[in-house]
């Protein structure tokens, strides 16, 4: 039972799966009894290994969400009709029994970011249309920058905000060896860990908008762009 006045916070990992690190950090996660998803790049599902680290997770108890096929370009960037939906289709096929029947979607933010260039209109429209769950954040330690130093910042993010929702990412730059330490730091400061997601960090629940997504959609694009006149 979570004792009364606990911050709870939720944590995350995106661009994997990694046949390296994933294995090792659901290994820490099992060890803790923490259960949390792992938003996955569908071009990384093609390969069996890899697909065969989520349905590990997912046996787990962990969610599986989309994070887009390439993570290439935030699709608010966007710059031709069907990129967008091919984006999150393909992942999504990808992904099979393995995805959640709230069918998370969390998109690609470039360095982290919460602005406009997260979704274009026709993203929008595929997510309410698939019946997507969109799911986002508001901490985010920069652990691929900082590999040995993000556990503080993480720390202090969490504490920043009222509930906490934390990415980090199971790829192969040495910051989830510090994941323990994160995790024991964080209980000891009077945290503990849910995997329920913060209410405000989904604008979007099966499809239907329950917050103001203005905030993460790009302007419609020009029809130059669609025809590569740059």
């Amino acid at each position: 039972m979570t004792a009364v006045g606990t911050k709870q916070v939720t944590l995350t990992f995106d661009n994997g799966p990694d046949p390296e690190v994933t294995p090792r950090v659901l290994d820490v996660l099992a060890k803790h009894a923490i259960l949390s998803s792992f938003f996955v790049i569908g071009d990384k599902l093609r390969d069996g290994g890899r697909r065969s680290l989520c349905q590990r997770a997912r046996s787990e108890g962990h969610w599986i969400g989309n994070h887009t096929f390439n993570h290439l370009v935030p699709l608010g960037l966007s710059r031709h009709e069907g990129d967008s939906s091919y984006e999150i289709g393909r992942t999504e096929e990808l992904l099979g029994e393995l995805a959640h029947e709230r069918k998370f979607f969390r998109p690609f933010g470039g360095q982290g970011h919460i602005n406009t260039a997260l979704l274009d209109q026709e993203a929008v429209t595929c997510l309410q249309e698939g019946k997507f769950t969109c799911v986002l954040w508001n901490a985010v330690p920069r652990d691929w920058e900082l590999p040995n130093t993000w556990v503080e910042i993480a720390i202090a993010q969490c504490r920043a905000v009222v509930r906490p929702l934390l990415v980090i990412h199971d790829i192969s730059t040495g910051a989830m060896a510090h994941l323990e330490r994160f995790i024991v730091t964080a209980r000891d400061s009077g945290m503990t860990f849910v995997q329920d997601f913060p209410e405000d960090c989904v604008p979007m629940e099966r499809g239907e908008v329950v917050r103001d997504m203005a905030p993460y959609v790009s302007a419609p694009r020009k029809p130059e762009e669609d025809q590569g006149f740059n």
